[in-house]
């Protein structure tokens, strides 16, 4: 039994209709498979992109036509040029830094034993949406120390080189021997001699300040010195004298005592636990001055939401939670570095730094440019963390494109022909990003084959 084999068809000759395409497939199978893809990504893309388009030639309320109106007004507007300003700092900084310490995280995290937990905890906030993080970084950033994470560090480092005022907020008796000097100081009304002791009582002391002190005795004459006592002139329940000492009133202790002659210090001392001091025979005839260094009020920390600051507390709010993503596609493109071109760098006489300048950053230049671009066009919508960390005080400050898209499209002033302006300028933005990334993706597939 023989077998015959249908001729190739002639050069030139089209197929005869109904047959089967190069994908095995009629051509119109294809596209009714093709057709509800198609559909959702006009309905979803095309078309809001068009209307956004459409929209951003008319005024506020959609019947005026105003031509270019609204792209002029979004580079005239302060508040959409300083979110186009922070959008630049977000595109320059984040991404960088966010690439820069997952590269770290990676390499050194490489040969270590616990360098699955240690990533595994770097990329933990990235199961954290923006919403939670914001709210979080809200509290981190409080200005009180006692709620705010990150100014009770600072005010803890702070004090630890700087010792705070011992009594903050303490003041004297009004019309007593005591008035208000330059600076935040006090100084006695009249010379002191020597010889006689002094009484100089205070008010406003926090009970905190003031919970284990001693009772404050009267200070004893001395001959050819000037003695006093510090105290805090309240009586718990009320009674007592104005301006003399009580029984059961509180010495304050470390409380610096300067004795004054034209304009400079003589002589200083600071009070014992009982509240007394002892200044030296130069005192006499001085005025004596307690320095605003005693009262100054307590290192209340930064200022992190403050219209300077917020920016870059935002920005890092992100790179908590970012700086994962990046460390693990970058560990997983370290995986995939040949070794031997590691080992062959350190035979002929490299270094570690030089080895990871000048071998490992360059295998993996592929993999840092698909970090730096996502996060690049994630930065570019970055929304919710700044509306959620940022006070009202602050948010004009820390101002966005996308925040400003939603201000300006259902705010208080809506005016979604600016809302629309705005978005196609966001797109504009994008586009050169991912016109970069195909290109990249190009090339690597070409370089595959």
């Amino acid at each position: 039994m023989t077998s015959a084999t249908a001729p190739p068809p002639a050069a030139g000759k089209r197929p005869a209709a109904g047959t089967r395409g190069v994908l095995g497939t009629r051509p119109w199978i294809a596209a009714c498979f093709l057709l509800p893809a198609l559909a959702l990504l006009g309905a979803l893309v095309v078309y809001p992109i068009g209307y956004s388009l459409y929209r951003s030639l008319f005024d506020a309320s959609g019947d005026g036509f105003v031509g270019a109106d609204n792209y002029q007004e979004v580079f005239t507007d302060d508040r959409i040029r300083t979110a186009l300003r922070n959008n630049v700092v977000w595109v320059v900084v984040a991404p960088a830094v966010a690439t820069a310490l997952g590269l770290i995280f990676a390499v050194l995290t490489e040969r270590v034993r616990w360098g699955t937990a240690f990533k595994l905890v770097v990329f933990m906030p990235m199961a954290i949406s923006m919403l939670a993080a914001g709210i979080i970084f809200r509290l981190v950033y409080e200005q009180n120390p006692d709620r705010g994470v990150a100014n009770a560090v600072w005010v803890g480092i702070h004090d630890t080189f700087a010792a705070p005022a011992p009594y903050p907020g303490a003041r004297p008796r009004p019309n007593g021997d005591l008035t208000a000097s330059d600076g935040g100081s006090y100084t006695t009304r009249g010379a002191v001699r020597a010889g006689t002791a002094v009484a100089l009582p205070l008010v406003a002391v926090k009970p905190e300040d003031v919970g284990g002190a001693k009772e404050a005795i009267p200070a004893r004459d001395v001959a050819g010195k000037v003695t006093g006592t510090v105290w805090m002139d309240f009586t718990r329940g009320g009674g007592g004298t104005a301006g003399k000492i009580d029984a059961g009133e509180k010495a304050l202790a470390g409380v610096t005592v300067e004795a004054v002659k034209d304009g400079r210090a003589v002589a200083s001392a600071t009070t014992a636990g009982d509240g007394t001091f002892t200044l030296p025979p130069a005192a006499d005839g001085a005025r004596l001055r307690l320095p605003a260094a005693n009262f100054a009020a307590a290192y209340n920390g930064v200022d992190w939401l403050g219209p300077t600051l917020v920016t870059p507390s935002i920005i890092g709010a992100y790179i908590w939670m970012w700086a994962g993503f990046a460390m693990v596609l970058i560990a997983a493109g370290l995986a995939g570095v040949p070794r031997e071109l590691l080992e062959a760098a350190r035979v002929d006489g490299a270094n570690e730094w030089q080895v990871f300048r000048r071998v490992t950053v360059p295998l993996l230049a592929p993999v840092l440019a698909v970090v730096v671009v996502t996060l690049m066009i994630n930065v570019l919508k970055i929304f919710d963390l700044v509306y959620i960390i940022a006070p009202g005080s602050s948010l004009d400050n820390a101002n966005v494109l996308a925040l400003q898209l939603y201000q300006s499209s259902f705010g208080t002033n809506v005016n979604q022909g600016v809302g629309s302006a705005i978005a196609v300028l966001l797109l504009l933005l994008v586009l050169p990003v991912v016109v970069v990334n195909v290109r990249r993706i190009r090339r690597e597939k070409e370089g595959r084959r």
